[in-house]
């Protein structure tokens, strides 16, 4: 996609086709046992994998697909339109991955990239902390040099994929008196003693596991600092705006699939002897819902061109912002309004939409809420 043009080509069509199919075939069926069993989508993961999506954010030399920005962002949105548990678990990990990516060593990079990207490992992404989500300088979690190694000790909370995980992204204060700039970027691996010590019962993507994650000792051994001591805070906010257009796509996704079932419910739903479908006041919701999508659709997008293409101007930050704030509100909007649509169906577990308004819920939260995100436009506009 050119970040000009905005227009997707045959290869991006056909390969949102080829997803949409494996999705609706492969991952639809699980998607309602996972959320009530709250049971990690091993069976949807499978699928991904055995399609070679994990791959698609890592280079070709580490054993990925070089895929561009927008060809992830097709396949996080047509994951969600029918399952956002196992959207998320294909987002987290390329998350966790990022920092190795692009500040990494050359050998983290050839030792772990290839694992995550043929789908044998996972990686979650620790910076939230109890009393340091949004303020991540307020963060506690320390690690002290101690020879060859670093000593980790401290919590981190709402980590995606707790547990499930081979290795974790840690950012921790190797100085704690120097606020966001003493933060550094460690590779741990879950063998070395990392420990959950609860999962939350959740509102939405109840398919993927969220968690408290504790580090006590654990030696980290010095080649596993990402980057350069005291840039982990450059490294966190580098990657989220990389990571946050791919969380706008997962809330197109989970809003387009909410429109999907509305309009088939009103094309075979009758009430005063013929389709609702053809009540104009239902008509016109639909339509609104559709509005909002696809403007939120091309926002993502551009975002992504600008991923892509290098952030030539410096507007990342600003885009990437605006994407996942506006993606996320029209997804709480367009499910609510599909509930509404199928009226005391949609309220019930029987029908998807509910679950689509639970699942939106969250990405108004995660990769920072959207106040935070007015914050960062505003910043960009006003200083």
């Amino acid at each position: 996609m050119d970040s000009a043009s905005f227009l997707l080509s045959d290869t991006h069509r056909q390969f949102r086709d080829a997803v949409r199919q494996m999705a609706e075939e492969r991952i639809a069926p699980h998607a309602a046992a996972v959320d009530r069993d709250e049971a990690f989508p091993w069976e949807s993961y499978k699928a991904l994998t055995e399609m070679e999506l994990p791959a698609l954010a890592f280079p070709v030399e580490y054993g990925g697909a070089g895929a561009d920005m927008v060809t992830q962002a097709i396949a996080a949105e047509e994951l969600a339109r029918v399952c956002a548990s196992t959207s998320v678990t294909f987002l987290v990990t390329k998350l966790g991955m990022l920092p190795v990516m692009n500040f990494g060593s050359e050998e983290l990079k050839r030792t772990y990239l290839p694992r995550v990207a043929s789908g044998q490992s996972q990686a979650s992404y620790c910076l939230s902390e109890p009393d340091a989500g949004s303020d991540v300088a307020a963060m506690r979690c320390r690690a002290e040099r101690d020879g060859d190694d670093y000593v980790l000790n401290g919590t981190k909370y709402w980590i995606t994929n707790a547990g499930v995980s081979d290795t974790y992204t840690v950012f921790a204060k190797t100085d704690p008196g120097a606020g966001h700039r003493g933060i550094s970027c460690f590779l741990v691996e879950k063998d070395w003693g990392v420990r959950v010590a609860k999962l939350e019962h959740k509102l939405g993507l109840r398919g993927s596991p969220t968690g408290e994650v504790v580090f006590e000792d654990v030696r980290v051994p010095a080649s596993h600092r990402i980057g350069e001591e005291g840039q982990g805070f450059v490294i966190a906010m580098h990657t989220l705006d990389r990571s946050r257009p791919t969380i706008g796509a997962q809330a197109v996704g989970i809003a387009q699939g909410a429109i999907d079932y509305a309009v088939g419910y009103l094309k075979e739903r009758r009430a005063f002897g013929k389709p609702i479908a053809e009540l104009q006041g239902l008509r016109f919701m639909v339509a609104d819902m559709a509005m909002r999508t696809e403007a939120a659709r091309g926002l993502v997008y551009r975002a992504c061109a600008l991923v892509d293409a290098g952030d030539p101007d410096g507007d990342l930050s600003m885009v990437g912002a605006m994407a996942k704030c506006v993606a996320s509100d029209t997804a709480m909007a367009v499910t609510t309004d599909a509930v509404q649509l199928l009226g005391g169906y949609g309220y019930t577990t029987d029908f998807p939409v509910e679950r689509f308004l639970r699942d939106a819920k969250i990405t108004q939260i995660y990769e920072g809420t959207n106040q935070v995100q007015r914050v960062v436009i505003a910043k960009s506009l006003l200083g």
